[in-house]
């Protein structure tokens, strides 16, 4: 189990709708975790569930929208598509 933010894992996808165009391994990055992330200033953000981005091979995001906020540290690690989608960047 991974337990940080900003890591780009492999996942499998057990069930699926019918004729969905993901495929049985995707690459996501971990945007949000309920473990609290501290930074250098002594913030602490901790979000209140768990949740992915699903990335294509150059690291751009496969989806239009991106729900909830998120951590601005995802601009630093070249992830700029996806923090350009939030809604909100803590």
């Amino acid at each position: 189990m991974f337990n940080s933010l900003f890591v780009v894992i492999i996942v499998v996808i057990k069930e699926a709708v019918p004729n969905s165009p993901l495929k049985r391994l995707i690459k996501v990055v971990i945007v949000c975790t309920s473990k609290e992330l501290k930074r250098n200033n002594g913030m602490i953000i901790r979000y209140d569930y768990n949740a992915a981005v699903v990335i294509n091979q150059e690291g751009n995001p496969k989806g239009t929208q991106i729900f909830g906020a998120i951590a601005r540290e995802l601009r630093q690690l070249n992830f700029t598509k996806i923090v350009s989608l939030a809604p909100k960047v803590l």
